[in-house]
């Protein structure tokens, strides 16, 4: 039996060509060989058609509220259309609807592929779904209120570098031994004595795989233990007395984002290494955009030779004659140029920097901001658990932190001794500009806020995050954990993307390595750099270790944002909450 051929749509086939108007053989060639009818009648059926539905690999903003409305809102999606936006239909997560749309997009991808899978084999009911988006929802605002009150300046560029710090020390101690390799103890032995968590032991051990098993139940104790303690302080009355409701949502947050997320893939060294290779190259492309210089060099060809009219010996004559007489003067010229421009550009930043910092409010009042808002300060809003009076600028941890990953007080420790005599006159001496509110102190704390943490920040922060957990709006199949040799090369080429961004001279001197003259010396000291920087980047190289660095920070924040968990346990919160009924 015979089936019909198959026909494409109607939008998609061409329209029938009118008819001409007047006859030209000439014309109609040129015509037909320029812009053929069928293609721009089809061009133009296109342009007409209805939008089609986005692919199922796009990740814009389009496909994106299409997933949302699709996942989240089926009621909307099928059936009766509703063309509304999505923070009309859905409720408000935070006061960002950039933010908003994102996390809505994850939490779609989250319910699609691990609340569907199982609610709808049991009832089409949305009921349950949109209880759980509720719950999201009064969790992020009440999440954002708090963030308002928390100090964010001080809390990534003096308490997360600190744990860094503390991280980097623990790892270099626990490796310096001084015995020999069967007398030498286990590295992550000592680790786990200087910075000891109760999730993490007992500390696996190859040949009894029953500790490994036991130091994985321990951890997921603890994440279920953060996150109930989050949700006993921030779910509502009711919905905390609803256990199967608080369950799931515990299991998702806990099993899905600190489980499979952070505290997994998130430690893996090979994973950083590959992070920060990506940030390397992001920084060094946009820096190389703007101030390579390029666009300096000038072009002395007249337009005879540009076009090639000009002959082969006469170009080459000219060429020769302008590089012995004006090549120099030309170059001196534009290189006093560049720089002059370069001067400028560096002044006019500092004083249009110190400017806006000097007509901003002073630090010590509680000025404190959101990544979700436009950076507006609030005054009513007392910070919590913040030092009162708040440290300068110029003496938090990231200083030290940087010092402590370079190794600089044992490779330059005059260099180290300079910078730390500069930054105790700066803070110390009159007329203090590195003080807390000093001229200094505002003018980073408005660089701060503009360039390192804006207000634009959070958006494609969490998109990068989406698509890497969920690439194409699904869940990833899990991918295979790279090879040995894969590893080496990962932390290899992040080792050589970051020397790549210091000029040889500097980091021959800084890494001790001899820059003689001559190909074969060069190819020797690039090895002898490439390995000193990749035993920098070795202290993020054990998964194990990693997870006190990750889990750390996580409490961190937590405590920052709910400071009642420093205070009380689950279950004097549960019972707080609970019994006040």
């Amino acid at each position: 039996m015979t089936q019909p051929a198959l026909r494409p749509p109607s939008y998609l086939q061409p329209r029938p060509k009118a008819a001409p108007t007047f006859s030209s053989t000439s014309l109609d060639a040129i015509v037909t060989k320029k812009t053929p009818p069928s293609s721009r009648a089809s061009s133009r059926a296109r342009q007409l058609s209805p939008s089609r539905p986005p692919l199922a690999t796009d990740v814009s903003d389009k496909a994106t509220s299409a997933l949302i409305r699709r996942v989240l809102c089926p009621h909307s999606h099928g059936g009766t259309s509703d063309s509304r936006p999505i923070d009309e239909v859905l409720p408000p997560l935070t006061s960002s609807n950039d933010v908003d749309l994102q996390l809505y997009a994850i939490i779609a991808i989250v319910v699609k592929e691990f609340v569907y899978s199982w609610y709808g084999k049991i009832t089409p009911d949305q009921g349950f779904v949109e209880e759980v988006v509720r719950i999201f929802a009064h969790c992020t605002r009440a999440l954002e209120q708090r963030l308002r009150r928390v100090d964010i300046e001080g809390l990534v560029f003096d308490e997360v570098p600190e744990l860094v710090e503390s991280h980097v020390f623990a790892w270099r101690t626990s490796h310096a031994s001084q015995h020999s390799s069967p007398f030498a103890p286990d590295p992550r032995v000592v680790y786990h004595t200087l910075i000891p968590h109760p999730a993490f032991q007992p500390i696996p051990d190859r040949n009894d795989p029953s500790t490994t098993l036991e130091q994985v139940k321990n951890e997921a104790a603890y994440r279920q233990l953060l996150v109930q303690g989050v949700l006993a302080v921030l779910l509502p009355t009711e919905d905390l007395n609803n256990a199967c409701l608080r369950t799931l949502v515990a299991d998702i947050v806990g099993e899905m984002i600190l489980g499979n997320g952070i505290g997994g893939k998130a430690c893996e060294g090979w994973l950083i290494w590959q992070g920060i290779t990506k940030i390397v190259e992001n920084v060094q492309a946009r820096v190389q955009a703007n101030a390579t210089g390029e666009e300096m060099d000038v072009d002395t060809r007249s337009r005879l030779e540009k076009f090639g009219l000009l002959s082969g010996q006469v170009e080459h004559g000219r060429r020769h004659v302008t590089h012995t007489r004006s090549s120099t003067p030309s170059e001196i010229f534009w290189r006093v140029l560049q720089h002059a421009y370069l001067a400028f550009v560096t002044l006019r930043f500092i004083v249009l920097g110190v400017v806006a910092a000097l007509s901003e409010s002073s630090r010590s009042s509680s000025t404190f901001y959101t990544l979700l808002d436009g950076g507006d300060p609030s005054p009513t809003a007392p910070p919590m658990n913040a030092p009162t009076p708040k440290r300068p600028l110029l003496g938090f941890t990231v200083f030290t932190l940087i010092s402590s990953v370079l190794d600089l007080s044992i490779r330059m420790p005059w260099l180290c001794g300079i910078f730390s005599l500069f930054q105790y006159h700066l803070i110390r001496s009159w007329p203090r500009l590195g003080a807390t509110n000093g001229g200094l102190d505002l003018f980073l704390h408005h660089l701060i806020r503009k360039h390192i943490l804006p207000t634009t920040l959070l958006p494609p922060l969490l998109h990068t995050l989406r698509t890497t957990l969920f690439p194409h709006n699904t869940l990833a199949p899990p991918s295979p954990v790279p090879s040995p040799t894969q590893q080496l090369a990962a932390k290899r080429k992040c080792a050589e993307t970051i020397l790549d961004t210091v000029p040889p001279r500097i980091a021959g001197r800084f890494l001790a390595v001899g820059t003689a003259a001559g190909e074969g010396n060069d190819a020797r000291a690039r090895e002898k750099m490439v390995a000193e920087v990749e035993g920098i980047l070795d202290v993020f190289g054990d998964s194990y270790m990693n997870k006190h660095l990750v889990f750390g920070i996580v409490e961190l924040v937590l405590v920052r944002l709910v400071p009642e968990l420093g205070e009380n346990g689950v279950g004097e919160l549960m019972a707080m909450r609970l019994g006040g009924e």
